[in-house]
């Protein structure tokens, strides 16, 4: 399980295999200077809720793995996390497509 550190203020917990995707995600964007929403739904432990927060270039993000090798990457599901993040609710974690299926046919990167 890694773990999210946002601002020194929030730590969130996520699958390393989520998260590497995440970062990318949230890399590409805050690369080119954008600022967007993030939301995800709260583990049941912590309320069961939904929680988003403000991710802007400016605001520190740290990514923690528990493994110690990157997990596969499944570029359809890095396209899908994109297009979240281009809409007006933000990036969302979407469920990961099968390698191939999606609009870049390209599989496992």
């Amino acid at each position: 399980m890694g773990k999210l550190f946002y601002d020194s203020t929030l730590t969130v917990d996520f699958d390393d295999r989520v998260l590497a995707h995440l970062q990318i995600v949230i890399g590409a964007k805050l690369r080119r200077g954008e600022s967007f929403y993030f939301s995800w739904k709260d583990d049941p432990a912590v309320g069961d809720g939904r929680s988003t927060i403000w991710l802007a270039p400016n605001i520190p993000l740290h990514y923690k793995y528990f493994g110690s090798r990157l997990p596969a990457l499944n570029r359809d599901w890095i396209i899908a996390l994109s297009a979240s993040s281009n809409s007006a609710g933000g990036l969302q974690i979407v469920p990961e497509p099968a390698a191939g299926s999606g609009p870049s046919d390209a599989g496992q990167l």
